[in-house]
């Protein structure tokens, strides 16, 4: 007997409706995103609405869309939307969650070998590192292989009393965090002490010295592509000067 066919399948494409995106003053001194002159909605049924440079890129997205509307170029309305349904009545949890990552930071756990990403990991993670303790005013243990060390719980502490405030903000930095694996790093970045590129190089160490050991395949390019693209959005978000055009 044959039932059914329950595969979920993606949904349909959505077909541009629209002309043009632009942006209109909006309360708190942001702008709000218009499609042919139409308020635009984030899903939770809010309007879309930010800093004016941030809004000005949401609307450069909608503007690049060909026929059917694709999301997933679009990091930085997605961003935003995040922000306005989901951070802003979660403040604290987002809060606690980034000081909980902060605690297995990538750039605590060391290869032992070999000894030319060993040498790559200290020149990139050592000055972060150092920022870290500098800044909060703790010691951070480095240990070599996965298994978990106990950080010093005012490291944590000291990460949450530095993170942003504001939802979109905080949502920028939980992304860019969640996309380094470093809370450290992000701060270090929101701190000026990191430029996006350096950024990026820090949080793809082993990464890119597998790539040049063993090579790339198409798949994971792309992949690496896509995260880069969310990150620079967040990045934008804390920093609008780090990352000056989209790309």
């Amino acid at each position: 007997m044959t039932g059914r066919d329950t595969t979920p399948r993606p949904p349909e494409p959505i077909r541009r409706f629209y002309k043009e995106a632009t942006v209109a003053p909006h309360a708190g001194g942001e702008a709000r995103i218009l499609l042919d002159n139409r308020p635009v909605r984030t899903p939770a049924k809010a309007h879309l609405a930010a800093p004016p440079a941030i809004a000005e890129r949401i609307a450069a997205e909608w503007n690049a869309q060909g026929d059917y509307i694709l999301p997933i170029s679009m990091p930085m309305t997605r961003l935003a939307n995040t922000a306005i349904d989901g951070v802003t009545a979660a403040l604290d949890p987002v809060k606690d969650d980034i000081a909980k990552m902060a605690q297995s930071d990538l750039v605590m756990y060391r290869a032992d070998f070999p000894a030319g990403l060993v040498a790559e990991q200290k020149a990139h993670w050592d000055p972060v590192v150092a920022f870290a303790e500098d800044a909060l005013g703790v010691r951070i243990l480095l240990a070599e292989g996965i298994m978990p060390v106990e950080q010093d719980p005012r490291l944590s502490e000291g990460v949450r009393r530095r993170l942003p405030a504001t939802p979109l903000p905080l949502a920028a930095f939980h992304q860019l965090t969640t996309l380094t694996g470093s809370a450290l790093t992000t701060l270090a970045f929101t701190e000026a002490l990191l430029d996006f590129e350096r950024a990026w190089q820090v949080a793809h160490v082993d990464e890119d010295w597998n790539i040049r050991e063993w090579g790339e395949d198409a798949e994971a390019a792309a992949r690496r592509a896509q995260r880069r693209k969310d990150a620079e959005a967040a990045a934008f978000v804390l920093r609008p000067d780090a990352v000056p055009a989209a790309s």
